[in-house]
């Protein structure tokens, strides 16, 4: 009766002595696997801080591209109201004026065409001419969009 209780014991020893041994191993495969996620953690992290600073990049220049978007606008909307008050003076009839001139205003609208044209090209992003930036005098300027076309000239 001895003899099996010592072989009891002994099957429980080792089993016990293998169970520990397996669950030594199980530990050092779920450290190796931890070590792995760790370091895929650290690159997606390290990853997100970039992205996170090319988006703050970007947006510094959104907000830079929308500030000179508001200076053209801003400019664009006084050369638009300066045009109406041009054209809005009194009881001006075009059409008559066209018919009884018509040489003169074809020159004049087309003039005017040219000029706009050009406004078009300058709020487009084309360059100034030099003689477009050293236009100093009224009868040098583009009078469609001088604040933009002609940034030397001074109106009086």
């Amino acid at each position: 009766m001895f003899g099996s209780l010592k072989i009891a014991m002994v099957a429980i020893l080792i089993t016990g002595i293998a169970g520990a041994g397996m669950y030594v191993m199980k530990l050092r495969s779920d450290n190796a696997i931890l070590k792995v996620n760790q370091i895929k953690l650290e690159s997606a992290v390290a990853d997100q801080k970039q992205l996170i600073e090319n988006q703050k990049k970007d947006f510094e220049e959104i907000l830079v591209a929308n500030n000179k978007m508001n200076v053209l606008i801003n400019a664009l909307q006084k050369d638009l109201d300066d045009l109406d008050k041009r054209f809005n003076k009194g009881k001006r009839d075009v059409g008559k004026l066209a018919i009884e001139k018509t040489k003169l205003i074809e020159k004049i609208i087309n003039k005017g065409s040219a000029n706009a044209k050009r406004c078009i090209e300058i709020a487009s992003g084309a360059e100034l001419t030099e003689q477009e930036k050293n236009a100093t005098k009224k009868s040098e300027i583009n009078p469609e969009c001088p604040s933009i076309a002609n940034p030397s000239y001074i109106p009086y």
